[in-house]
């Protein structure tokens, strides 16, 4: 079960499946009692409650935290199976009459096979005490919640840089800035993200980014620190170091996931709950970036100047309050006699080269129309479309995926209107080429 939506299918078909043969007034396989028998009629509410549910709920706790991309999922997913099936053995006499029961028997001997688990070994712990990870975060609300503590639901925030460039805070503030150079994504007592911004075209204040650096502090004994360095032409699928991975055992507290040799490496920090995704697309650099917020905000005053948290200098800035000036001559794109040609890319196709992948007209699409016109290079638009990608896997909030600028305050809107400005700005683009 690699992500949320083929969880839920599991947990869907263990417990709505009707199993072969079952159909009303008739017998289930093994029972004496025909279906109409699971009712509860007379005095059933003598006997001891069938507890399966309780049974699918602890073999998804076991679970929400596997990942079938890291090494040891497996593993960990057949120790919980098995402990899936001692549950249900354990209740089989007062379940008997039980369809939703039959349903999680069947289901997880179909999964069983499906994972090539053995019936005997080892298996999963419910007690909070035995199953606590201390470099598992996902498990850390779970045991304050077990020792008697209330349940919090940790908050999630992501952060995103693509294109020259755009950035996504944690706030879900969208900005374009210059930044050129070298500047600090994220500076917490965890986690340190930096990242390095060239000129993209001779004469234009837009920047991209070519160089990634991440440094990943050493936390108890989980991992040790590891740095990870990513430049333009050389995105590797290991830190520094050699190493692919941090910490001891089969399940890494920190890991390297190597999706697209050369263009796209994912890195699961397990004990500080956070995903990194870098892309290279043409010859500049993306990042995406989940993580828990309670440790993105645990940083001291002299690490304040974080892009993720709060945004770019108004001095870098090119945007206005979220709106894109489109470029205009004299302001982004070169001026007359710069060596560099001219973009390509008129607003018209520029438009529909990015439609072309962008359905919806939000920040997203508006940012590739923008940097189409500014640099003339089509992998802009495929950066930009990886970008809004990399939101829908791991921003945790679906209704703030998209991004309408909005007057005054550059933040999350609900419509795709707001772009009259953008509008007479495209008009005057025309004019002047």
């Amino acid at each position: 079960v690699s992500s949320v939506s083929e969880r839920g299918e599991v947990v869907f078909r263990l417990f709505c499946a009707v199993p072969v043969g079952v159909e009303q007034g008739v017998s289930v396989q093994g029972l004496n009692s025909p279906l109409p028998s699971v009712l509860c009629l007379g005095d059933c509410q003598l006997q001891a409650p069938c507890r399966i549910q309780k049974c699918t709920t602890d073999f998804v706790s076991l679970t929400a935290h596997l990942n079938s991309a890291l090494d040891g999922f497996d593993l960990e997913f057949c120790k919980a199976l098995r402990a899936y099936s001692a549950c249900t053995y354990r209740n089989s006499k007062v379940c008997r009459g039980n369809l939703v029961y039959h349903s999680a028997v069947l289901g997880i001997s179909d999964l069983m096979s499906q994972r090539n688990c053995s019936k005997d070994g080892p298996t999963s712990s419910t007690n909070p005490e035995v199953t606590h990870d201390p470099c598992n975060y996902s498990g850390h609300t779970e045991a304050s919640e077990h020792q008697g503590g209330e349940k919090t639901i940790p908050t999630y925030l992501f952060c995103g840089l693509f294109g020259d460039p755009h950035l996504r805070t944690f706030k879900d503030h969208f900005q374009t800035c210059k930044v050129e150079g070298a500047w600090p994504l994220i500076d917490n007592n965890y986690l340190t993200v930096q990242v390095t911004n060239v000129p993209v075209v001779p004469g234009s204040s837009a920047t991209a980014t070519n160089k990634i650096t991440i440094i990943f502090k050493s936390y108890q004994h989980c991992t040790d620190q590891k740095v990870y360095q990513a430049v333009t032409d050389d995105l590797p699928a290991a830190f520094v170091d050699g190493t692919t991975g941090g910490g001891d055992g089969n399940t890494k507290s920190l890991q390297i996931v190597d999706k697209v040799s050369g263009k796209y490496v994912e890195m699961h920090a397990r004990y500080i709950g956070t995903t990194v995704y870098i892309r290279q697309l043409g010859h500049y650099l993306t990042l995406a970036i989940r993580m828990p917020q309670e440790l993105a905000m645990a940083y001291e005053e002299s690490q304040d100047l974080q892009l993720c948290v709060n945004g770019c200098p108004s001095s870098e800035r090119i945007d206005d309050s979220g709106h894109l000036p489109l470029p205009v001559r004299g302001q982004v794109l070169p001026q007359a006699g710069a060596a560099h040609p001219r973009s390509a890319y008129t607003l018209e196709t520029a438009t529909t080269k990015c439609h072309e992948k962008m359905l919806v007209k939000d920040i997203y699409f508006y940012s590739c129309v923008f940097d189409l016109l500014t640099t003339g290079d089509a992998n802009f638009t495929a950066a930009a479309h990886s970008a809004l990608q990399d939101v829908e896997a791991l921003h945790p909030r679906k209704e703030r995926w998209h991004i309408f600028p909005r007057s005054g305050d550059g933040g999350v809107g609900k419509g795709s209107k707001s772009f009259v400005s953008l509008g007479l700005v495209c008009l005057i683009l025309v004019a002047f080429l």
